[in-house]
C-alpha cells in the first residue's frame, strides 16, 4: 500500500484523534492539526508511534490564512504534500433562535465553517491535482438535513459546507481527487459530555441501533472514503448516526 500524508484539522481531540489513530492504523503518514491543545496533539502523535505509525502534531489556526499557508508549505517541503485532507476543525457559534440572532453572530460561524474548508482544500488540492489523487472529506452535521431549534447557524454553515463539497467532485474529480462528507449525529465525545443524560437517552431511543455514536464509528468512515477503494465515490453525504436521521 502507498503510504498516502493526511491531514486532520482539528485532529486532537474527538473524532479527529480517533480519525488519525484508524488512518495511521491503515499506513498513512498522519500530520495532526491544533491550536491550542499542544500536549493532547503531542501525546496523540507519540502513541501514534508507539504503535508503529507516523505522526505529526502542525499547530496553525485554519481560520488565518497565513498560518494555514505555513502549514501546507512545511508539509509540502517535508514530505510532498497532502494527499487526504480530513476537514474537520470545530467552529464555535451562538445558539439561539432565529429571531433573536443577529447577522454578525449567524455569518461568523458560516464564515468561519466556510473559509477554514475553502481555503484548506485550495491549498491541498494544488498538490492533488499534480499526483492526480486525492481525497478531501468534509465534516459536517445531520444538522444540515434535519434541524433543531436554535442551530441555525450551525446547521446552515454545515449545508453551505455540504454543497460545497458537491461542486469540488465535480470539478476535481478529473484529476483522480475525491470530495465527500461525512454527517455524524450526536457523537460522545469530550465536546458532548455535559449534555444532560435525559437528552442522550432520548436521542438513544430514537437511533434504530439503539446506541449514540462514538468517535470510531465516524473515523471508520473516513478511513474508507480515504482509501483506494473508494475512488468511485465522489459527492456523497454520508451519515454516521445509526439511522437517527434518515432522509
Amino acid at each position: 500500500m502507498i503510504k498516502r500524508n493526511a491531514l486532520i484539522t482539528g485532529g486532537a481531540r474527538g473524532i479527529g484523534a480517533a480519525t488519525a489513530k484508524s488512518l495511521a492504523e491503515a499506513g498513512h503518514r498522519i500530520f495532526i492539526n491544533f491550536v491550542n491543545s499542544t500536549k493532547v496533539a503531542t501525546d496523540l502523535a507519540e502513541d501514534i508511534k508507539r504503535n508503529g505509525g507516523e505522526a505529526f502534531p502542525v499547530q496553525a489556526d485554519v481560520r488565518d490564512d497565513n498560518q494555514v499557508k505555513a502549514m501546507f508549505d512545511k508539509i509540502n517541503n517535508q514530505c510532498g504534500g497532502v494527499d487526504i485532507l480530513v476537514s474537520n476543525a470545530n467552529m464555535n457559534f451562538t445558539a439561539k433562535p432565529f429571531m433573536e440572532q443577529t447577522w454578525e453572530e449567524f455569518s461568523q460561524k458560516l464564515n468561519d465553517e466556510m473559509h477554514a474548508s475553502y481555503v484548506t482544500a485550495k491549498y491541498a488540492g494544488e498538490k492533488m491535482k499534480e499526483k492526480q489523487f486525492g481525497r478531501l472529506i468534509f465534516i459536517s452535521s445531520t444538522l444540515s438535513e434535519s434541524p433543531v431549534p436554535s442551530f441555525i447557524a450551525h446547521g446552515s454553515a454545515k449545508g453551505a459546507l455540504d454543497s460545497f463539497s458537491k461542486y469540488l467532485a465535480q470539478e476535481l474529480g478529473p484529476y483522480g481527487i475525491t470530495s465527500n462528507i461525512v454527517a455524524p449525529g450526536l457523537v460522545l465525545t469530550d465536546a458532548t459530555k455535559h449534555a444532560p443524560d435525559d437528552f442522550k437517552e432520548m436521542v438513544r431511543m430514537h437511533t434504530p441501533t439503539q446506541r449514540i455514536a462514538v468517535p470510531e464509528d465516524v473515523a471508520n468512515v473516513i478511513t474508507f472514503l480515504a482509501s483506494d477503494n473508494s475512488s468511485h465515490v465522489t459527492g456523497t453525504y454520508t451519515p454516521v448516526c445509526g439511522g437517527a436521521y434518515l432522509p
